[in-house]
């Protein structure tokens, strides 16, 4: 038998029915309204209906109360709405924490494969990693589908990849190891020979991608195959030769330039920037204070002239420039050739009338092309002059100054009466390369002669004698200015700065 109700509960139970619903309940709990047995359907369902009648009642009732109070309304209103907005908010907090964990994920994750940023300048288009794959089919050239998979195959990590691409305006430490080389006209010229992690990184990219890509017909310099020699050919026995020289080639060629390059090749505006930061370098000015010294940039990012990857870059970027200027010299009948930033120029019978139309049409393309003539280095050489492209003779067959020719002769002489001390070749302060690297180059233009020059030299120098890369390099040094400072380039750039070594851990 069920415990008696206490008094509040009764209350309870009638206020939340009615008075006749509990009276009939009650009936049927305690026996006087037998359950099962048949009841009157009618009393009770109006019972019920009262019931609910009576409910409706009071909550109209309640309402009508609260009107009577409008404070008590409005307090009540704004409770709710106050409930509402904490709930409101809560809710927000907890969607906006999921977004932001979500954010924060998806950021860590793209920052292990992205480079999302390089640097003031140069970090546009970063969040493009959009790749033109049929361009890079038809060149041959590998994809890299982000950073990640770049800094694998260069076989580096992430953090080392941005590191040597990062653009700084102030640094303590350089990628770079600056020198000045004198120039054979007088002068001097800024070297700024990679470190070895950077040089090693440029090496990759001139052998993975650079070297792949065709060039046009009329660049001689910096490939394989080709010389000055090749340079120097289709311009024998001509009536006139012309040479024009860049100004400022390397840094005329800036870091959006060299972007656009990759970008042309069918890379990403991503990996197109990386490759460019890492193949550009500002100027910068060495600048003491405190016991440090610091690198701080001036002017904006360009070729450096000493890295690997600089002559392979502008004989890309000079594809059109090549390209107009053989169609130019095929309407005005004129021979077209260029090494670096040396242009040559040559013809023979009518079309010697046209050489001021050239001229003029050289220096409206070179510019249009975004490139400058030096104004002061453009000789017209006739037949009845010495003709030279790059310094070989051309006026009849290729050949060599005699002039100097005679003085190397006189040298070696000398070394062999007094030895090589007080003694100079050239503008290369390396004397013994610089003798093995003339005596190279002579054999190169003219082999059967140049033969028995290096088998003197050889004889004089002993064990002082350079090695072949360093010969070659001093060879081209002393008669194609150009070549000469880059190949003496090479031999500097092989001194290893223990400053570089695991600095880009502790960036």
């Amino acid at each position: 038998m069920s415990q008696p109700k206490t008094r509040q509960e009764l209350y309870e139970q009638i206020r939340k029915t009615s008075k006749q619903e509990f009276i009939l309940s009650e009936m049927i709990r305690l026996g006087f309204w037998e359950e099962g047995t048949s009841q009157p359907s009618v009393p009770a369902d109006i019972i019920k209906e009262r019931g609910e009648l009576q409910r409706e009642l009071n909550k109209l009732m309640a309402k009508a109360r609260k009107l009577e109070n409008p404070d008590l309304v409005l307090k009540e209103y704004r409770q709710k709405r106050l409930k509402e907005s904490k709930e409101k908010q809560q809710e927000n907090r907890e969607k906006r924490e999921k977004e932001r964990l979500e954010r924060a994920e998806k950021w860590k994750e793209r920052k292990s494969k992205e480079i999302v940023y390089l640097g003031e300048a140069i970090s546009g288009g970063l969040q493009d990693t959009t790749a033109n794959e049929e361009q890079l089919k038809r060149f041959g050239l590998p994809n890299f589908e982000h950073a990640a998979a770049l800094a694998a195959a260069m076989e580096i990590d992430l953090g080392q990849l941005r590191f040597l691409a990062y653009n700084r305006k102030v640094s303590k430490v350089s990628h770079y190891k600056r020198f000045y080389m004198a120039k054979k006209t007088g002068g001097k010229r800024l070297i700024s020979a990679p470190m070895p992690h950077l040089k090693s990184a440029q090496y990759w990219i001139l052998e993975n991608i650079l070297n792949k890509v065709s060039l046009h017909e009329g660049a001689h310099g910096f490939r394989q195959g080709h010389s000055i020699v090749t340079n120097a050919q289709q311009h024998v026995g001509q009536d006139v030769v012309i040479n024009f020289d860049f100004k400022d080639f390397f840094p005329t060629i800036t870091f959006k330039r060299v972007k656009g390059c990759f970008v042309n090749l069918g890379y990403s505006e991503q990996i197109a920037s990386v490759f460019a930061a890492l193949c550009t370098e500002p100027d910068v000015d060495e600048i003491e204070m405190d016991g440090h010294t610091y690198y701080v940039a001036k002017g904006p990012r360009h070729l450096p002239q000493g890295a690997p990857t600089s002559p392979a870059l502008t004989n890309i970027i000079c594809y059109k420039l090549d390209a107009r200027m053989t169609g130019m010299c095929k309407a005005l009948g004129f021979n077209y050739s260029r090494y670096a930033d040396d242009m040559s120029f040559s013809t023979s019978g009518e079309a010697v009338k046209d050489i001021g139309r050239l001229i003029w049409s050289v220096h409206q393309t070179a510019e249009s092309e975004g490139f400058h003539i030096h104004p002061d280095k453009t000789r017209v050489m006739r037949k009845n002059q010495q003709q030279e492209v790059t310094g070989i003779v051309v006026n009849e067959q290729l050949g060599i100054d005699r002039k100097e020719l005679k003085k190397f002769r006189a040298l070696l002489h000398q070394i062999r009466q007094t030895g090589m001390a007080g003694k100079s070749w050239g503008a290369g302060k390396d004397l013994a390369a610089s003798i093995w690297g003339y005596a190279n180059f002579v054999a190169m233009v003219k082999p059967e002669k140049g033969a028995k020059l290096v088998e003197e030299v050889k004889q004089l120098l002993g064990k002082q004698t350079p090695t072949h890369k360093t010969g070659l390099a001093a060879a081209e040094k002393d008669l194609a200015r150009k070549i000469a400072e880059e190949k003496e380039r090479l031999a500097k750039q092989q001194e290893e700065d223990k400053k570089d070594g695991d600095s880009w851990k502790m960036w």
